[in-house]
């Protein structure tokens, strides 16, 4: 990369030279005004300088960068969701919600290896700011570990770091900022890395999300992990985290003293995802925008008390997931809790001075559409908020209800008509060849759950006439937004990549020294950063 600073070394070599050489006669009277006149103008300056003399300069604050991922988040959902809520709270059809308000343009998505990008290499390409392979996870195309902007932020500017979700907390967009790993579901080595057994140390301060799983020893019912470790013991015991999880994590949430709270702190609150919004038990779990809350009220009290700056990744997690499974319900109610965020957010950067934050999304999923021709006939201009209004479960939710009552010999006409479609979906004209479909499910290999609750999902999709296009991503741009000093550089058009690099122009960092760091430590971590080949699974679901 080229040097564009201009050189500030422009005192001539030779000056002592001609400090000494002999004043010609016809300039001595010149040079007689010209003295007095310094000598008039520094005595001005003495004079103002005893005036403001004891007065004490307050220093610039320190630089905040939060960085929210609305995952799976395509511009036709956010009118969706606009005009969602508009309908709803029979709001002026100029309503705008809180993303609109700072609109700024729009992001390309592609990655390294397709048109159509995952998760993971979109996450690195906003923490890595680079182009990677679908499945990446903090790595560069020839699978080589890259430095992120949280990492960097943390080990040369010394500054506070957050990774605060509503996934896994191992899951592909936390795991790009915080780990490396060769492919997306090494989320066991991925676990261990973001709680410090990573050649940089620990690196990151605050977690809150779901994902207890990945943590938990083999040996404890609910464990994901495929060895006997307990890595919350490691962390409290090796790294000084404080834990929050299992039974009573909410309870315990809420009542962190926010003045006093020791970093780091992690906080888990499901075994796997957390619950979509639509189905969260607010007793249970904490919503994203009260996790942020939280962690921005910490990161704060924190920065100001240490004289620190902070680096905050925000994920929207279920956007995406509701969105795989085609559900305008679910996909609806997480967008409008990931909005209340943003608002949250805003308001942030409007009170504390050197704080921008960034939101964009990874990718399109579903390849949603407000509007759809449902039969051969032409179709009406119009789509019903009504339908999609009515639902009070995800799909999903819904689907695991039946598989349950299926395994365990319960399932009957009622239950599936009465309980589950007519007060889960708010369906009261359901059909009986959708009935029989959903009656002639069985799992298997070929039929899943992710099969029957995609028929939920289209019985509420046709009535509200909404359309997807697939359950996979898109190669869709995405919407750009940002707000705060020097983010204008963002408008128009940007390659992903770029916000990583606004994040390092904003920030000052260096991902380079951090890449040569995690590639010059002699202690096997580049053999071992993940055992999963990504050439060997080419059909592997991305989220």
């Amino acid at each position: 990369m080229s040097n564009s600073r201009a050189n500030y070394s422009s005192i001539p070599d030779d000056l002592e030279r001609d400090l000494h050489q002999k004043v010609p006669v016809y300039k001595k009277k010149l040079n007689l005004i010209v003295g007095a006149s310094i000598i008039s103008i520094t005595a001005a300056i003495v004079v103002a300088s005893t005036i403001f003399l004891g007065k004490k300069i307050e220093p610039e604050p320190k630089r905040n960068v939060i960085m929210m991922i609305s995952d799976g988040f395509g511009p036709a959902s956010e009118t969706f969701a606009r005009q969602y809520y508009t309908w709803l709270g029979k709001h002026d059809v100029k309503t705008m919600l809180p993303l609109d308000t700072i609109h700024v343009g729009h992001s390309r998505t592609q990655s390294s290896s397709s048109l159509i990008t995952d998760s993971a290499a979109g996450a690195t390409a906003f923490s890595c700011a680079m182009k990677s392979y679908n499945g990446a996870i903090g790595v560069d195309p020839e699978e080589v570990p890259c430095g992120t902007v949280l990492e960097s932020a943390k080990i040369h500017k010394d500054m506070l770091t957050a990774l605060v979700v509503t996934s896994r907390i191992t899951h592909a967009t936390p795991a790009a900022f915080s780990a490396h790993v060769r492919w997306r579901d090494s989320e066991n080595t991925i676990a261990e890395q973001q709680i410090g057994h990573n050649p940089l140390g620990r690196t990151v301060d605050l977690m809150f999300g779901g994902g207890m799983c990945e943590f938990k020893s083999n040996t404890t019912q609910g464990s994901c992990r495929a060895d006997h470790r307990d890595l919350f013991i490691e962390a409290e015991e090796q790294f000084g985290w404080q834990v929050i999880h299992d039974e009573g994590s909410r309870k315990k949430f809420d009542s962190i003293d926010e003045d006093e709270v020791q970093l780091p702190l992690m906080a888990l609150f499901a075994n796997n995802h957390m619950n979509y919004e639509l189905d969260r038990n607010p007793a249970e779990q904490p919503a994203l925008h009260e996790m942020v809350s939280k962690a921005l009220s910490i990161l704060k009290k924190k920065s100001k008390k240490e004289d620190k700056g902070f680096f905050m990744m925000i994920e929207g997690s279920r956007i995406d997931m509701a969105a795989h499974n085609n559900d305008p319900a679910a996909h609806v109610h997480d967008i409008l809790e990931y909005q209340r965020t943003v608002a949250l957010v805003n308001q942030f950067v409007d009170e504390n001075p050197n704080t921008v934050v960034i939101s964009t999304s990874d990718h399109e999923t579903g390849g949603f559409t407000a509007g759809r021709q449902v039969g051969t006939r032409y179709p009406e201009y119009l789509w019903y908020p009504e339908v999609v209004n009515r639902v009070q479960n995800s799909s999903e939710s819904l689907a695991e209800a039946w598989s349950l009552a299926v395994s365990s010999q319960t399932a009957s006409d009622h239950y599936l008509t009465q309980v589950l479609i007519k007060s889960g979906l708010g369906i009261h004209d359901v059909t009986e060849e959708e009935v029989e479909k959903v009656k002639a499910w069985k799992p298997s290999e070929i039929s899943t759950i992710y099969d029957l609750t995609y028929m939920f999902a289209e019985m509420v999709s046709k009535r509200a006439l909404i359309g997807w296009t697939t359950h996979g991503h898109t190669a869709v741009d995405v919407n750009l937004y940002a707000k705060g000093d020097g983010t204008e550089t963002l408008r128009g058009s940007h390659e992903n990549t770029d916000v990583g690099d606004f994040i390092i122009d904003y920030l000052g960092l260096d991902i380079n020294d951090i890449t040569k760091r995690l590639n010059n430590k002699d202690d096997g971590f580049k053999s071992s950063f993940g055992t999963l080949d990504h050439k060997l699974i080419p059909n592997a679901y991305h989220g």
